[in-house]
């Protein structure tokens, strides 16, 4: 699949502009990447609504089609077909550019009896094992193979078996790529499953409510375990995707470093996660329910905070918050206790002038810093939306690199930020 020219562009930034105005935040990318695999597992013809318009949907979307469910992208629509053969080995070329290749091949694992499949790509900020993935498969009565390059996995049985398997990660507690892996195993099993310890972000919770709208049954045992009743018959329907909690986030940030404010149309100030909103608070910012949206503003600028990322605060804005706190009087410390060497926007962002380090797991910030434009360049999603931020305040014309990242993650940031205000171009081929 070709890549288009703009998605690949560096991108130019002239700050000083304050953002002012409304714009509606697209659906969320991590939680639609994990219905898309849950998708696979739908007897009848499934179409999932609100979908982000972003390169990882285009990635899943012919993935689906290779391995044999049908889809199509009609507008913020993808929309998936019952398989009538199954083709079961996800493209290196294509499993290679998102994180939820596991996942996807969990679905294919269930329905087809096998599955081949790369190791994940997507974002590249540090090494992240799939080890309770493969646990979960096996788990299931799967027999696998694994090589540096590539893993092969075969059921002994038609169809996965009853299993119990926990999703707790050696370092980084309950695994949401592998829980959601286990209950898609789970709900084709002939019986009941058990995840201990499973985790319950976003993620998790919107897969289950799709697959209990399908049939599949689901029962809560708090946050110690989640026991799924498999079916051989999963229904389909029509299924919307909520919107991005991450992209929310972002464009409040993205506002907030500049002293203004972002009128989100779609998001509901009660649907961000209780600990995000606290978080943002911490840093000043206000989020006020509004006409069924949410008015984010910081009105008396960012504030220094003192905070450590779990799952309920979310690891995917911490680079942005970083680059928020850069314009925070005084010292701001975040432990990354997700992904402890989440730190490749520390780098660029020092190079705009912010006074920021990373020891460890552990990154401090002291500001305010002048931040003066510069080229820079953003390895992952979330360190590209970092940079894009902290551009909007910095003097001058910061030019980006790395944009192909941010249109991994964002369908139409760059242009919900012109549109606010931001003085913002894409370079030309």
């Amino acid at each position: 699949m070709a890549t288009t020219n703009a998605s690949t562009q560096p991108i130019h930034v002239t700050g000083g502009h304050r953002l002012q105005g409304a714009a509606a935040v697209q659906g969320s990318k991590n939680i639609a990447l994990h219905l898309y695999a849950a998708a696979q597992l739908a007897d009848e013809p499934l179409t999932l609504t609100g979908i982000p318009a972003i390169l990882d949907t285009r990635v899943c979307a012919e993935i689906l089609t290779l391995t044999g469910t049908p889809t199509t992208i009609v507008g913020d629509r993808i929309e998936t077909t019952p398989a009538v053969a199954w083709h079961p080995v996800i493209p290196h070329q294509l499993g290679g550019r998102i994180r939820t290749t596991v996942v996807m091949a969990a679905g294919l694992l269930a329905r087809a009896g096998q599955a081949r499949f790369p190791l994940p790509g997507g974002d590249a900020f540090c090494h992240r094992l799939i080890d309770r993935h493969l646990a979960a498969m096996e788990a299931a009565g799967a027999t696998l193979a694994v090589t540096e390059t590539h893993v092969e996995a075969r059921l002994n049985g038609p169809a996965p078996a009853p299993f119990t398997t926990d999703a707790t990660t050696q370092k980084w507690g309950p695994s949401l790529g592998a829980t959601v892996t286990a209950m898609l195993l789970a709900a084709r099993a002939h019986g009941t499953s058990t995840i201990r310890n499973p985790n319950t972000e976003p993620e998790v919770m919107v897969t289950a409510s799709l697959l209990a709208s399908s049939g599949v049954g689901i029962t809560w045992e708090g946050t110690a375990a989640l026991h799924i009743t498999g079916t051989d018959r999963i229904t389909g329907g029509t299924f919307p995707v909520p919107p991005d909690r991450l992209e929310a986030a972002t464009l409040a940030m993205a506002a907030a470093i500049t002293g203004g404010t972002v009128h989100l149309t779609n998001v509901p100030a009660s649907s961000f996660p209780a600990a995000l909103a606290a978080l943002l608070g911490d840093a000043g910012i206000e989020l006020i329910p509004t006409q069924g949206g949410t008015l984010a503003r910081c009105p008396d600028g960012p504030q220094p905070v003192q905070t450590a990322t779990t799952s309920a605060t979310c690891t995917d804005v911490q680079p942005q918050l970083t680059a928020l706190l850069t314009q925070a009087p005084g010292t701001s410390r975040i432990e990354e206790r997700i992904y402890p060497s989440r730190a490749t926007h520390v780098s660029p962002l020092r190079s705009l002038g912010a006074a920021v380090t990373a020891d460890g797991p552990t990154i401090t910030v002291h500001g305010p810093s002048p931040l003066t434009a510069a080229p820079v360049t953003g390895h992952d999603i979330r360190a590209a939306a970092a940079l894009v931020i902290a551009a909007l305040a910095a003097e001058g014309t910061t030019t980006i690199h790395g944009t192909y990242h941010l249109h991994r993650g964002y369908g139409s940031l760059l242009p919900k930020l012109t549109t606010l205000g931001a003085n913002l171009t894409v370079a030309q081929a």
